[in-house]
């Protein structure tokens, strides 16, 4: 009976601290995050003062000397440096606490070379050994340690110290590799980085000009001719999946709110140099010789965006909520994992054998109303994955920003002056595209989607990354306010063009140079610019003998035309004309058009100008009808807005839903003032004004050609009579009719006297000048 009331008491007392235990444990789940890896670096910093406390100084208490005695006999004469390193970790918690895959890396960079430089340290005092004749622990602990024994001893017993000791040596360099996150290849690029931080840095100041930013690296020869016909190319250039950026391939139990630090704070600027005098006008355009260097913006002028997050509370939600949906329908099939994006997060399904795709996308109403959202986007399925897809918003958005795109690796690693910033799509890869492989782009959306946003994007892309000598621009605003801000970069061709009938004559301008590109590339046996550029500056490209033409590389020409619906508007047949003409022919010319509209009708995009413009970017739109226009698919009518976007580059068909890169007036226009302070614009007289449109009288209309025709049959036979123009012409009489009116109304023949031919007053010696008149010339 007491032995009964003893284990039951026991058995209350157990089930009582263990439900406590429970309850704290479930606590401990629910804290924050941020909570969470404070604790942790407090904890450990908290170690480092006890142990630097009882290995530092001369142990008094029992205690303290076991411990003193026992971390000198792991750690050997490097014992000091234990609460050091504790210490530096509990700073990268506390500090950088978003960095937590970093520091990872770093413990174990630090822990290879610690184990390293104690074996070398271990050898160096004759590789002792805890027991035996002569030895002991006490020489061991004066050593290397214990870890200094271990990692020393067993090489020591077959090989001689000259290549225990080497081996050590890289068992350590291999750990400074970690620390510095250098890969092998990587070496003498970042020992030209110390060396230039070290010396030439200090130098500098004495031999640059105040006020001088980077100048970017020329890109290597192979890379300009050979690009433009890489098998199995793309103009999409996209960064490798980063964990930290938002890719859960699992549903991580508990929850992690990662963020990432901002940049460092800009260093503070110097004063741009006065700007060089403007390149010397030119027949036609080429790359123009400067006065002085060029020098890019720094990337610092553009701000960091804020930080991704793998994975919050709201992701947790939405998975019960689908795996609810998936179990009440009973369905087979599972939520396996997640990416979240900076807007929106892409949840991953796996059906069950012989379970239909149908039955979880024929869900959607269903999954919207679980998940309270009603811009529920299915994927069946993920290219390149056997699962479906399920995009919803988030609930907290992070801000993709220009200038993290920019810095990005993959945009550092090409260095093509045709590169632009995108934004990142819903696995959180960087994607940034080249412009001269698309090699034209058309972007459409709704009014706020964010689609003047990505057009000042690509501008500002080009304007970080392009010096005029590369890129040179023509800017359509018709709007007049959009692109005010880039009046004066000294990139521009011509001042920005608002006025639609102008534009129209731009673009046939654009046609005109790109026709002239094209003769160079024909005499020259040449098929693209790149190619001719680089046998120019190789000298390679010598003029026929007898001619006076000099050859010059050629730049990057880029048109963005900001409204595409009031150019087709004003004059749609020769808009329409032109931009068909430019985008059929003008890629090797290295003639690029970039189009935006808020109105993506079948009017405004026609079908000539989608069937040769093969990328597009299209933001959110409010109907249905609209999205096929632009991407010939539906997609776009289910975007969230704010530059939420679903790009199709050419070649693809799927498109890539991403979100758009921002970037403020602010930042855009110190960017534009520092570019102006560089260089001054000059621009090109003949473009806006060259082919000279005719001013043809209304009353002719149509008929200037069959006018024409009169004129000269009656001014050279000076017969003007109706019937001959009916016989001659082949038209009916009330058209010869309206001709002869039109030529007595200009003076040409005389008023009717009934059967007679009318009198002829023009003679034929002013034929000429009366043709021209006609022809508004």
């Amino acid at each position: 009976m007491i032995g009964k009331l003893i284990v039951g008491l026991w058995m209350l007392l157990a089930n009582g601290i263990g439900s406590m235990a429970r309850a704290l444990g479930k606590n401990a789940r629910e804290l924050d995050p941020a909570h969470r890896r404070d604790g942790v670096g407090l904890t450990m910093l908290a170690g480092a003062i006890v142990l630097a406390a009882m290995t530092w100084r001369n142990a008094d208490g029992a205690v303290s000397g076991v411990v003193n005695t026992a971390v000198h006999a792991v750690f050997g004469s490097l014992a000091w440096a234990l609460p050091l390193l504790l210490g530096l970790l509990a700073w990268r918690y506390l500090r950088h606490p978003d960095q937590n895959a970093d520091t990872g890396r770093m413990v174990i960079g630090w822990a290879a070379l610690l184990i390293g430089v104690l074996g070398v340290i271990h050898v160096a005092n004759g590789t002792p050994y805890p027991a035996g004749e002569g030895q002991g622990m006490d020489k061991v602990s004066a050593a290397g340690g214990m870890i200094g024994f271990i990692v020393s001893a067993p090489p020591m017993s077959i090989l001689p110290p000259w290549i225990t000791i080497p081996l050590l040596l890289l068992l350590s360099g291999f750990g400074v590799l970690v620390i510095t996150a250098t890969p092998v290849h990587r070496i003498p690029e970042r020992l030209a980085e110390l060396k230039h931080m070290l010396f030439e840095r200090q130098a500098e100041p004495q031999s640059r000009e105040p006020g001088k930013k980077r100048t970017r690296a020329k890109k290597p020869e192979t890379g300009e001719g050979g690009e433009t016909i890489k098998p199995y190319d793309s103009p999409v250039l996209a960064e490798k999946p980063d964990k930290r950026a938002g890719h859960s391939p699992e549903i991580v139990p508990g929850l992690t709110d990662e963020e990432e630090s901002p940049a460092p704070e800009a260093e503070r600027r110097t004063e741009p140099p006065l700007p060089t005098p403007a390149p010397r006008k030119v027949e036609q355009l080429v790359l123009s010789p400067q006065a002085g260097p060029y020098s890019l913006p720094d990337l610092q002028f553009l701000k960091p965006g804020s930080a991704p997050k793998p994975q919050t509370k709201a992701n947790t939600t939405v998975v019960n909520a689908l795996t609810s949906v998936l179990e009440q329908f009973t369905i087979d099939a599972q939520v396996i994992g997640f990416t979240r994006g900076p807007t929106v997060t892409r949840y991953e399904i796996e059906l069950g054998p012989a379970v239909k795709v149908e039955k979880v996308t024929a869900l959607t109403k269903n999954i919207a109303y679980a998940v309270k959202s009603a811009d529920v986007r299915i994927l069946s399925p993920i290219p390149g994955k056997s699962a479906i897809g399920v995009e919803i918003p988030n609930a907290d958005k992070d801000l993709v920003a220009l200038g993290d795109v920019l810095r990005s690796q993959v945009a550092q690693a090409d260095h093509h002056p045709m590169i632009v910033g995108l934004g990142k799509d819903v696995e959180g890869r960087t994607i940034v595209a080249n412009l001269a492989k698309m090699p034209h782009l058309l972007i459409a959306g709704a009014t706020g989607a964010g689609k003047s946003v990505c057009v000042n994007g690509l501008i500002t892309s080009i304007l970080m990354r392009a010096t005029p000598d590369e890129v040179r621009m023509v800017l359509v605003d018709p709007k007049r306010v959009e692109l005010s801000v880039y009046e004066g970069i000294p990139h521009l061709i011509t001042p920005i063009i608002t006025n639609p009938k102008k534009a129209a004559e731009a673009l046939e301008w654009v046609v005109g140079e790109m026709d002239r590109r094209y003769d160079d590339l024909a005499a020259s046996g040449f098929r693209h610019v790149d190619e001719f550029n680089k046998a120019v500056r190789a000298g390679k490209l010598v003029p026929p003998p007898g001619s006076e033409r000099v050859y010059q590389p050629y730049p990057y020409l880029l048109v963005i035309v900001d409204e595409l619906s009031d150019l087709m508007m004003v004059a749609p047949r020769d808009v329409e004309d032109s931009i068909v003409r430019i985008t059929q022919l003008a890629r090797a010319a290295g003639i690029h058009l970039v189009i935006a509209t808020q109105r993506p009708s079948v009017d405004v995009v026609t079908g000539l100008i989608k069937a040769n413009v093969p990328s597009r970017l299209a933001f959110a739109v409010s109907s249905l009808t609209d999205s096929r226009v632009i991407l010939d698919q539906p997609g776009a009518d289910k975007l969230i807005g704010q530059g939420d976007a679903l790009f199709l580059p050419m070649g693809a068909s799927k498109p890539i839903r991403l979100q758009n890169a921002f970037v403020s007036e602010k930042e855009i226009a110190e960017i534009v003032a520092y570019c102006k302070a560089q260089m001054q614009a000059e621009y090109r007289e003949d473009v806006a004004a060259a082919p000279v449109k005719r001013e043809i009288d209304e009353d002719i209309g149509d008929d200037l050609e069959l006018l024409i025709q009169a004129a000269e049959l009656i001014v050279t036979t000076q017969f003007g009579s109706t019937s001959m123009l009916q016989r001659k012409l082949r038209v009916g009489f009330a058209k010869a009719g309206r001709l002869m009116d039109l030529l007595e109304s200009r003076n040409v023949v005389g008023p009717s006297e009934g059967s007679k031919a009318r009198e002829v007053l023009v003679k034929p010696d002013d034929l000429p000048g009366l043709l021209a008149d006609l022809r508004g010339e």
